[in-house]
């Protein structure tokens, strides 16, 4: 594997740090900024709407940029949002910051992911999609912890310095070690990819995939305040359910991307309905400090378990649109990542606690379980592989 893919490996990790550090900083960002924790949280739902817009949009218009040259460009965007963050004197700039980071983000994963499968032959292409797929895991299970703990100690600005000087770092890297990519020969057919979106399964599937990720997110956004409010924990411990969440993350996603091609549609109803339950029981036994634990662990098992099975399905949908099918998953996932912040906040404001954004999240992924069910219904299509975020055809017999 080149050293170029893991230097875009350690990109995707001050990336994705940014993206989720956020949940272990409202508290402390809300009192700085004096505003509420719900609109605090609405700093992750600007992220969210970055990558929303930025995902399709960069990936339509760097088509025909310099690979390398846009790579740092955007790295270095990025890297100036974080600084622009850490020093941000108020709530509206910070905002701002963040939907700035977040486009400069959406455009990296976007031209990063073409320039690793360009720097590799066909049969290696799933491995260095796994190494930029583990920079974000390395990221729930380091990052965002680190975050929260540099949040703890030194202040919330901290932990947006880090993000800064990790991305200085993947600069340097992308400079030196990315090789120059020739452009495509031939320029793919916008008017062509854009009818998919006439397909009612591909919209059907964002509907999934966005409730699917806005129903745990609309709970994990809030779990800091629930652990000390709520759970009675101590706000030294937060980090490290953080982390424990990430490391449910990295074995949901290796249970998930194992059985996702052969049994998609029981990956995705199994997955999605075991995280509806995992969230019911945390509204219930959000004041016992050992079952909010256990069962942050266990949603973030549930959540990335459909993670591969949910990419899947909609290259299998959108097949006709290679350049904007990663575009539309990532646009949904973020889709989901922001509606669920605002609902949990929502919530949060009408005076029902810290604890009612599970049962908010439980009604989102409820219903991506019966959109899920129709889904199945009434289209059945071959699966796809996907492993560790690299779509590979494989027909198979039965799609459940």
């Amino acid at each position: 594997m080149p050293m170029a893919v893991y230097i875009l490996g350690l990109s995707v990790f001050a990336l994705g740090t940014s993206e989720f550090m956020l949940s272990g900083l409202l508290q402390a960002i809300a009192g700085d900024m004096d505003v509420s924790i719900p609109r605090a949280g609405l700093l992750i739902s600007a992220f969210a709407i970055g990558m929303v817009i930025g995902a399709p949009l960069l990936a339509v218009a760097t088509l025909r940029l310099p690979r390398k040259t846009t790579l740092i460009a955007l790295i270095t965007v990025f890297g100036l949002g974080q600084i622009a963050g850490a020093l941000a004197p108020t709530y509206e700039i910070l905002f701002a910051s963040r939907i700035i980071s977040a486009f400069a983000c959406a455009g990296f994963w976007a031209v990063g992911a073409a320039v690793a499968i360009a720097m590799v032959p066909v049969n290696s292409r799933a491995r260095a999609m796994a190494v930029m797929i583990g920079g974000l895991s390395i990221a729930n299970v380091l990052g965002v912890p680190a975050g929260a703990f540099l949040g703890e100690h030194l202040g919330w600005r901290s932990a947006f310095w880090a993000v800064a000087a990790a991305s200085a770092i993947a600069l340097a890297g992308v400079v030196t070690r990315i090789p120059r990519i020739p452009l495509p020969e031939t320029k793919p057919s916008l008017k062509r990819e854009l009818a998919v979106y006439r397909d009612p399964q591909v919209l059907l599937q964002v509907v999934i995939v966005a409730l699917a990720a806005g129903g745990v997110f609309c709970a994990f956004s809030y779990l800091a305040p629930l652990l000390t409010d709520v759970a009675g924990l101590d706000v030294k411990w937060v980090s490290g359910v953080l982390a424990l969440f990430g490391i449910g993350a990295l074995v949901g996603t290796a249970i998930g991307g194992r059985f996702a091609d052969a049994h998609l549609f029981g990956v995705l109803l199994t997955g999605i309905a075991t995280s509806t339950v995992f969230l019911v029981a945390l509204t219930f036994l959000a004041s016992s400090p050992v079952a909010a634990i256990a069962l942050a662990f266990l949603l973030g098992v549930s959540a990335f378990y459909t993670a591969p099975a949910l990419n899947a399905r909609m290259f299998n949908v959108a097949g006709a649109a290679p350049t904007l099918a990663g575009a539309t998953t990532t646009a949904a996932f973020n889709l989901g990542n922001t509606g669920g912040p605002w609902l949990g906040g929502t919530v949060i404001d009408a005076g029902l606690g810290y604890a009612s954004p599970a049962w908010a999240g439980a009604a989102m992924t409820a219903t991506a379980l019966g959109a899920t069910a129709l889904a199945l219904k009434v289209g059945k299509s071959p699966s796809r592989v996907v492993t560790s975020g690299a779509p590979q055809q494989k027909k198979v017999t039965s799609p459940s």
